[in-house]
């Protein structure tokens, strides 16, 4: 290391730096623990011709290990060797890593309008009487799905309130995240909320985009509350073609069955129309399969 940083301190004497900060800050660099042992370590595979490359890549290293900021929370600045000379590198820290994974965790398991504690939803929590055919759909549906492979239909999950439709969609999306098969949950009577709302400013197809071409879509709630005609034909059912056209599999929770579902449908204030309501129906079933949910208000439960 003598060697070297005797190379430094010659070679800087060279350098007419205006800031004399410059030279503070590289003086004490040089006496860093860090940088000592680094130069310690590699002297013999550093070029003492490439002084000022050095010199500035400890002057950066230091200083940033030294100043906080936004970037220094994120990454850790680490010296290194390349063709001979220091460069900087600048690694990932804890915070960094659990903050992307984060992210791609948020982007993979997208929620629209739903309480955030479904991230939490486990297959390893979902049982109970009444639902074991929807825990074993759940399962085939995550054991024979392959991102471009074969069009395997989603789950309609048909049942009262309470007994945990919602919550196994929030499993589902997680079970295939881990798979790295991204899904998105949109609450629907919200969605719909939303649609309306976006009327004036002209965004209804950037509201429906956002979510017809999900690559697993769950549309929760269906039906919860009435529907007008345009929302029907116009926004659900231009997300339902389309992702009948492309067999992206979609996955539903309501408290109708489908039979049910169809005739709320139909009804369009004071005007039934069941041609329409049963166009619909046509593309959730062609999408999906009936699943019955049975059991106990667990919402009351405690």
């Amino acid at each position: 290391m003598e060697k070297f940083s005797d190379a430094l301190a010659e070679g800087l004497k060279n350098f007419h730096f205006k800031n004399s900060d410059y030279n503070k800050l590289l003086s004490e660099a040089l006496n860093d623990s860090d940088v000592k042992d680094f130069l310690n370590k590699n002297q013999d595979k550093i070029s003492k011709e490439a002084v000022d490359v050095s010199a500035a890549a400890i002057y950066e290293f230091y200083n940033h290990k030294k100043n906080s900021s936004e970037f220094s929370k994120n990454y850790t600045p680490q010296l290194i060797v390349n063709n001979q000379r220091i460069e900087v590198a600048y690694i990932p820290n804890q915070r960094k890593v659990n903050a992307d994974k984060k992210k791609a965790y948020e982007s993979g398991f997208a929620l629209l309008n739903m309480p955030s504690d479904i991230r939490k939803a486990s297959l390893n929590d979902y049982d109970g009487t009444g639902r074991q055919e929807a825990f074993m759909a759940a399962v085939n549906f995550i054991q024979n799905y392959q991102p471009g492979g074969k069009f395997v239909p989603g789950l309609y999950l048909a049942g009262d309130f309470g007994v945990g439709k919602t919550y196994l969609l929030g499993a589902i999306a997680n079970e295939l995240y881990r798979q790295n098969i991204k899904s998105t949950l949109v609450h629907f009577p919200s969605f719909q909320v939303d649609i309306k709302n976006s009327i004036q400013d002209n965004k209804v197809m950037d509201q429906v985009n956002a979510i017809k071409d999900a690559q697993i879509l769950m549309i929760d709630d269906i039906g919860a509350d009435s529907i007008s005609g345009w929302i029907r034909d116009e926004v659900l059912g231009v997300i339902l073609q389309y992702r009948m056209q492309e067999s992206l599999p979609t996955f539903f929770s309501s408290n109708f069955s489908m039979n049910e579902l169809e005739k709320h449908l139909a009804d369009n204030k004071n005007v039934t129309e069941p041609v329409k309501a049963a166009r619909i129906m046509e593309r959730i079933k062609f999408l999906s399969r009936e699943v019955i949910v049975s059991g106990p208000n667990r919402r009351n439960k405690g």
